[in-house]
């Protein structure tokens, strides 16, 4: 029986890159000299520095322009608020990966309203449709990908 799974999943070594390419424009911009101000990159979480909230914004666009160019969506992103402490100023943002019981449940009960003839079950941290034809899981991608969720999906293990 044909089946896929829907994911989401982020490229680390993508993220990597983008990170250390950011650093290298933050290093050798005119604005940002003599400032500190870097990303620091720890497996989820991705931890910007800065004198103050407006450099924080600036390392925000210059991040996601990085990411974007490196194909990463930056949907992945979950930033919590920016901290100011004296004269320094940082903010957390958490890469998530792995699809939440509650997103897996919405997308689950997506495809059941849908009224197409497939199966969908959560397993860990994605969800497997399966059902008798290739063309009614296609036309679950393209129910999927029409959808606005609030993380960015891919499809993996397509068997027929």
């Amino acid at each position: 029986m044909p089946s896929f799974d829907v994911v989401s999943e982020v490229d680390m070594h993508e993220l990597a890159n983008a990170v250390d390419q950011a650093n290298r424009e933050i290093g050798t911009r005119f604005d940002f000299k003599g400032t500190g101000a870097n990303i620091e990159h720890a497996e989820m979480l991705l931890t910007l520095h800065a004198d103050n909230e407006f450099q924080i914004k600036q390392i925000t666009d210059i991040l996601h322009g990085k990411l974007a160019k490196r194909g990463v969506d930056i949907a992945v992103l979950k930033a919590d608020k920016i901290e100011i402490s004296g004269s320094k100023a940082q903010q957390k943002i958490t890469v998530r990966q792995g699809i939440e019981s509650e997103l897996a449940k919405k997308i689950v009960k997506l495809i059941k309203d849908s009224k197409l003839k497939v199966q969908a079950a959560i397993q860990g941290e994605q969800v497997r449709v399966t059902g008798k034809k290739r063309d009614d899981l296609q036309e679950v991608m393209a129910l999927l990908r029409g959808t606005p969720l609030e993380l960015p999906l891919q499809y993996t293990n397509f068997r027929d």
